[in-house]
């Protein structure tokens, strides 16, 4: 049997040579959900205590799918978002932290209490789920088409109300259907981080988001496909002083706004994220 040290260290070394971008916090990351033990416990123990068969051979298959390029949360099967932790996996788009832009920028634009909420392409329910938990007498409803993805949304939704975070519903449905819209009406605020790349870009996207599922990635030949639907279907769905606000690709502020005005939205702001590119649009409906 070996230490844990050169268990960690022969990991971060197998993913240097792999080519793997942050090779030590992604080692840290699989040793800590094999061992339970923190970067501190590996510091003050690692070369003392030893691994067994078992877990050796767990931590370097994980290794191993992370040099294959395996998205570093689906290995793990959750990963945190603001102050609570989803699961993920194959077949939902991984929540990542410049979308909690998009949650605090709703939950301060949102003045009603007891707000209707719909969260349209709501993948894990990382937005739906991070507004109910800043805003608790809010009534948020989130909206996924794909049955994998949704499976996952259903999973978040009960083990967030274990921690307190209540009053969020799944609801299986295609926000690109008028058939499926036209049950709603009177909506207070309608939030989206739906698919905005361009489809033509997408065979270009790093090794490990390709890995991640077409359906939430592809936002149509010019990545505006599900802003037209949203101006379209559904900000007419939401009274008037409700409030829209999405999540946005790079550049795609100017277009997406047009979108909106042209629906009856106004004092339509942008919010930067942390590398200050605009990554949200929002606004009131007339």
């Amino acid at each position: 049997m070996r230490t844990l040290q050169v268990i960690y260290l022969e990991g971060k070394q197998r993913l240097q040579k792999a080519g793997n971008e942050s090779p030590a916090f992604d080692a840290i990351c699989l040793f800590e959900h094999v061992f339970h033990m923190n970067r501190q416990d590996l510091m003050l123990h690692g070369n003392t205590k030893q691994a067994t068969l078992e877990q050796e051979t767990e931590f370097f298959s994980l290794i191993e799918q992370r040099a294959k390029k395996r998205p570093l949360q689906y290995i793990l099967g959750e990963w945190p978002f603001l102050d609570f932790h989803l699961k993920m996996g194959e077949g939902v788009l991984i929540a990542r932290e410049d979308t909690t832009v998009l949650v605090e920028t709703a939950a301060k634009l949102i003045q009603t209490k007891q707000a209707t909420i719909l969260d349209l392409c709501a993948g894990t329910g990382a937005v739906g789920l991070g507004i109910a938990s800043l805003l608790s007498t809010a009534h948020v409803t989130c909206v996924e088409k794909y049955a994998p993805a949704f499976a996952y949304l259903q999973q978040n939704i009960a083990l967030c109300k274990e921690q307190g975070i209540e009053n969020v519903v799944a609801l299986q449905g295609d926000i690109l259907s008028e058939a499926f819209a036209s049950a709603f009406q009177d909506i207070d605020t309608i939030v989206s981080n739906p698919p905005y790349i361009e489809t033509a870009v997408l065979p270009t996207l790093q090794e490990e988001v390709q890995k991640e599922p077409t359906t939430a990635l592809d936002g149509g030949e010019d990545g505006l496909l599900f802003y037209r639907a949203i101006a379209d279907i559904w900000i007419p769905k939401i009274k008037t002083g409700g409030i829209v606000a999405v999540e946005i690709g790079e550049g795609q502020e100017t277009a997406v706004a047009r979108l909106f005005a042209d629906a009856g939205v106004e004092q339509i702001q942008f919010e930067k994220d942390s590398g200050n590119i605009i990554r949200v649009v929002a606004g009131i409906k007339k």
